[in-house]
């Protein structure tokens, strides 16, 4: 039987994409800066924000919410009631009132500006993403047999949109047209246009039979036919998802970002209640505060910055995933990616270039000559679409080998279970060897010795070869042959080379900075793990690994108290990215293992994980960052009003008034329009996220205090006696 398999060409093609910059469209490098164009846009919702059924979700905002209408209700009954009243002791201008409730509205909208700029940021690409889910005419197959032909051109179809496509639809897609709906191919091999999804311009290989047999709903078919089965249900697509995750419609709170919702909400309730026993107690001392004033009172005690801007950090953190192609499932996915302290990286792909070429084929034994090596090994190797098998192929025949026809006979594909692959000849006519296996030294060994014991010299030679090639930092690829009852026999070894990536060590001891451990996951054998592991630097490797031990290993991690990040792109790795913190599944990859992972990566890039990592622990130093900062500026803002609250009956106060503020009614004002502009000017930095660098935790919280917390208590002393030189200059303050 013929299998289709890639050209050199395809897979050349196919590997450049997966190892190309990610996200290198330029619609999707959308910068952290914020325009005046992009404030503008998000206004309008911000706007609409301001109803009390979505703002009592943020419990801090609320609560300025609830004081702006209160001060605005007291602003417009002032002049009716004789004016405002004095404050402490002191006397406030007319338009004092007014001027705090303005700011106080001011702070809520900013705040809902926050969140408006970060949802926003993902709009575009959702429009784009809109484009891609068209109501197209489909050709469904009215009846399915797999063991058929079922992209014949007499094959029984009908026409539908696809809109009515059901899960298990069957449909048969040819060049140029549209794929109505997730899927995973079941006949054929094509050339698909992602470029709607990915932002990426070059085509990709999409097949059946293997571990890229998943394509997405909108994406374009540019060759050949294809059958494909849909895995989705209508509005439940990989387009739809994206479209909800990116405009932050469906993002849900993280457990760390309620806890500091209550935490926050625990405060301000706190300072409610100390605001609230201010007037009982002065009124013993004729130093009644005027309501106005204790409302602008509590809004600078309450973590009014960071409770402004935690929304707008989550969105953010998931918005700049999406921007080096990475779809993050939900808000606890890149949480935990921050918190991860275990990696899992397959060798092939990540740790290594992954297109590992065969250089070298050794007998192992004087009855088998050097031909019968090679061609065993090119007819084992046909059909292997990967560039592993296309370069035995190759090196065949720069060694005399040349096949012409097509191959007779049932293709073994390789399975991590198997550990081999290989030919089941129907048409031999040397030697009465019509199997041919090829791959892991145990396997075979262990397929020659269903029928056959290995001779010890054979054994000896084997060993021996395996420890050169592993030793040297390869790959040993065993060739045996025989028949179904009869004997078998093996035939030599193939040295595959393999290369360590570029700067890749670097990289892991950069993780090791962070405190995270690196395990390198391979099907090779122990000696050849042990090496690359070594030249790479990782902390361990597991050798030899199956789905199962993957599982094991995962679990056994967790267990000791770490959280587990890995990539996958096969069904047999959705049992593990099901089970680890953090499951990344390539888009190349099959449907189930997008369905078990809770990100996918658009460019399936599998080094991208190192990366996620990172963005993950930028967010939680953001946050971070931004609540020390915000719970060391409310310091200066106690300086500003404390002392002018109660200057007028107690004259000691004055020498709290480190910064020599104007009046008390300027020293009020400023500390509120502060607390409104400090929101605007840190929303960039909410968006970009604070700079990461790989260093230890001890490191970070020590330059966070340093940055942000004695940052947060001077930048405010500064800023409100700015502000307050301005106000200054309004009459009657």
């Amino acid at each position: 039987m013929s299998t289709p398999h890639l050209t050199s060409t395809q897979a050349s093609s196919e590997s450049e994409t997966s190892t190309r910059a990610p996200g290198s469209s330029a619609s999707k490098r959308r910068t952290a800066t914020l325009s005046t164009a992009q404030l503008l846009a998000a206004f309008p919702g911000a706007v609409r924000k301001l109803d009390p059924r979505q703002m009592w979700r943020n419990p801090v905002m609320f609560i300025v919410e609830v004081g702006a209408a209160l001060t605005t209700v007291l602003g417009i009954a002032e002049p009716f009631l004789g004016g405002p009243e004095t404050s402490g002791g002191t006397d406030v201008p007319p338009t004092f009132t007014l001027g705090i409730a303005f700011w106080l509205w001011l702070t809520v909208i900013f705040a809902n500006l926050a969140e408006s700029v970060a949802e926003g940021r993902g709009k575009a690409q959702a429009d784009s993403l809109r484009k891609t889910r068209s109501d197209t005419e489909t050709h469904r197959l009215t009846a399915y047999d797999p063991s058929g032909d079922p992209a014949a051109e007499n094959a029984a179809v009908e026409a539908l949109s696809s809109a009515d496509l059901r899960l298990g639809d069957v449909v048969v897609v040819v060049a140029g047209e549209l794929i109505p709906g997730d899927g995973d191919i079941v006949w054929g091999i094509a050339s698909v246009d992602e470029s709607a999804i990915t932002g990426e311009s070059a085509p990709v290989v999409r097949e059946s039979g293997g571990e890229r047999s998943a394509v997405t709903g909108g994406t374009r078919v540019l060759s050949d036919r294809i059958v494909v089965q849909i895995t989705s249900k209508p509005g439940e697509t990989f387009v739809d998802r994206m479209i909800a995750l990116v405009e932050g419609a469906t993002r849900q709170k993280t457990p760390n970002e309620m806890a500091l919702n209550i935490l926050l909400a625990s405060l301000s309730i706190v300072f409610l209640v100390v605001t609230l026993t201010i007037n009982p107690i002065a009124d013993y001392s004729a130093a009644a505060v005027s309501v106005p004033v204790l409302v602008a009172l509590l809004v600078c005690l309450i973590p009014t910055t960071i409770g402004a801007l935690l929304s707008a950090i989550g969105i953010a953190g998931m918005d700049r995933l999406v921007q080096r192609n990475v779809l993050a499932m939900s808000g606890r996915a890149v949480e935990a990616a921050g918190d991860v302290t275990t990696l899992l990286l397959d060798k092939t792909g990540t740790i290594t270039y992954g297109n590992r070429r065969a250089t070298e084929f050794t007998p192992l034994s004087s009855g088998v000559s050097q031909a019968d090596l090679v061609r065993a090994a090119a007819l084992a190797s046909l059909s292997d679409p990967t560039p592993e098998g296309k370069s035995i192929v190759d090196l065949a025949g720069e060694n005399g080998f040349v096949h012409t026809g097509t191959l007779a006979g049932d293709v073994v594909p390789f399975t991590a279970q198997t550990r081999m692959s290989g030919v089941d000849l129907t048409d031999i006519t040397t030697d009465g060897a019509p199997l041919i296996r090829k791959g892991a030294g145990s396997a075979v060994t262990a397929w020659v010795e269903e029928t056959t014991s290995v001779p010890d010299p054979v054994r000896a030679a084997l060993a021996t070869q395996v420890e050169r090639i592993s030793t040297l930092g390869g790959t040993p690829l065993v060739v045996a042959a025989g028949s179904a009852g009869g004997p078998r026999t093996i035939l030599g070894v193939i040295y595959l080379k393999d290369i360590v990536k570029e700067g890749i060590a670097e990289r892991f001891a950069e993780l090791r900075a962070m405190g995270i451990r690196t395990i390198m996951v391979t099907g090779d054998n122990p000696l050849t793990a042990k090496t690359i592991a070594a030249e790479a630097g990782v902390d361990d490797f597991l050798a030899e690994a199956t789905p199962e031990e993957k599982l094991t290993l995962i679990r056994k991690e967790q267990e000791g108290g770490n959280l587990v990040a890995m990539t996958g792109d096969g069904t047999n790795d959705a049992p593990a990215l099901a089970q680890a913190d953090v499951g990344v599944a390539m888009n190349t990859g099959t449907s189930a293992a997008k369905e078990a992972g809770n990100m996918v990566d658009l460019d399936s890039d599998p080094t991208k994980l190192i990366d996620i990592v990172r963005i993950g622990k930028q967010l939680l130093i953001t946050r971070g960052a931004l609540t020390t900062f915000s719970i060391a500026n409310d310091i200066a803002k106690y300086f500003a009003i404390i002392p002018a609250m109660f200057a007028g009956v107690f004259p000691g106060l004055a020498a709290l008034n480190v910064m020599q503020l104007h009046s008390p009614a300027s020293a009020i004002l400023s500390a509120i329009i502060f607390n409104a502009i400090i929101i605007v000017v840190l929303i960039p930095l909410a968006l970009r996220g604070v700079n990461y660098r790989p260093v230890s935790a001890s490191q970070i919280l020590g330059r966070n205090l340093l940055i942000y917390g004695l940052g947060g208590v001077i930048a405010p002393f500064m800023g409100i006696k700015i502000v307050d030189l301005v106000v200054s200059l309004i009459p009657g303050f």
